[in-house]
C-alpha cells in the first residue's frame, strides 16, 4: 500500500513512518520538502540500526497527496484549511483524518467546530469522491516514535465508506497491539475526536502518561 502523510515531520507522521514504512511505501510530505527528506533519512537509518528497512521518502506535501492511494492528515486542527486549501488530487483516494479539534484554558476541552466534528469540516474542503475515514486519534501523539513502546490501545474508526473503513481497518492490524473497531458513520467523529482531551486531562490532574483507550 502507497500511504502519504500531509505534515508527516511531526511525532505522528514520523511515528507512522517508522512503524509502518517496513510494510509499505510511505512518503512524508511538508511544506518544507528539505525537512521532509531530513525526516525520511532519520526514519532510515534508525531502522537500518534495529536491521530493518524503511520504504521511506521526504516529499512536498502535494507529492505525498498524488502517490498515495491512502493520505494521512497529521496535522493540527488550526493548520488543516491553509494546507488542504493549497492542496490537490484527493479524487478516490483515502483520506484519514487523526484530526482533534482542542483548545486550552486551564483544562483541555473540545472546541467543536460549526460542522460538528474535525472530520466533517474537512469533508467539506475535499472533492465529493474522496473516502475520508477517522482514525488514530486517540493515541498520544510522541508515543508514536517510542519504538520500543507497545501501543496497546483500540483504534475507534469512523467512516461512511465501509470499503474504506475496512481498509483502514486492515492498515490498523498491521500495527502490533492496536485493535481497530468499527465506530459507526462520520458524523460519530464528534465522539471519538472529544476522548483526546479527556485522556489528556485525566493524565495530567492523575500525575499519568500516554492515557489512552481500550475496549474489552
Amino acid at each position: 500500500m502507497k500511504i502519504g502523510i500531509v505534515g508527516g515531520t511531526g511525532d505522528i507522521g514520523e511515528g507512522m513512518a517508522l512503524r509502518l514504512s517496513h510494510l509499505h511505501e510511505v512518503t512524508l510530505g511538508s511544506r518544507d520538502e528539505s525537512k521532509a527528506c531530513a525526516t525520511s533519512d532519520c526514519t532510515i537509518e534508525t531502522l537500518k540500526g534495529r536491521g530493518i528497512i524503511s520504504h521511506c521518502k521526504g516529499v512536498s506535501n502535494q507529492e505525498a497527496v498524488d502517490a498515495a492511494d491512502v493520505i494521512v492528515l497529521a496535522l493540527p486542527f488550526q493548520h488543516v484549511r491553509a494546507t488542504l486549501s493549497g492542496l490537490t488530487g484527493f479524487e478516490g483516494k483515502i483520506v484519514v483524518s487523526p484530526v482533534n479539534p482542542m483548545g486550552k484554558k486551564g483544562h483541555f476541552f473540545y472546541d467543536q467546530p460549526e460542522e460538528g466534528s474535525a472530520a466533517l469540516y474537512i469533508k467539506k474542503m475535499l472533492p465529493e469522491s474522496a473516502r475520508l475515514v477517522t482514525a488514530f486519534n486517540n493515541i498520544a501523539a510522541h508515543k508514536w516514535k517510542e519504538l520500543d513502546a507497545v501501543l496497546d490501545y483500540s483504534v475507534a474508526v469512523c467512516s461512511d465508506d465501509q470499503e474504506a473503513k475496512k481498509i483502514v481497518m486492515k492498515l490498523i492490524s498491521d500495527l502490533p497491539n492496536l485493535r481497530p473497531l468499527d465506530a459507526g458513520p462520520l458524523s460519530s467523529s464528534s465522539i471519538v475526536e472529544s476522548i483526546t482531551p479527556l485522556l489528556l486531562n485525566i493524565a495530567k490532574n492523575n500525575g499519568m502518561r500516554d492515557v489512552g483507550v481500550y475496549f474489552r
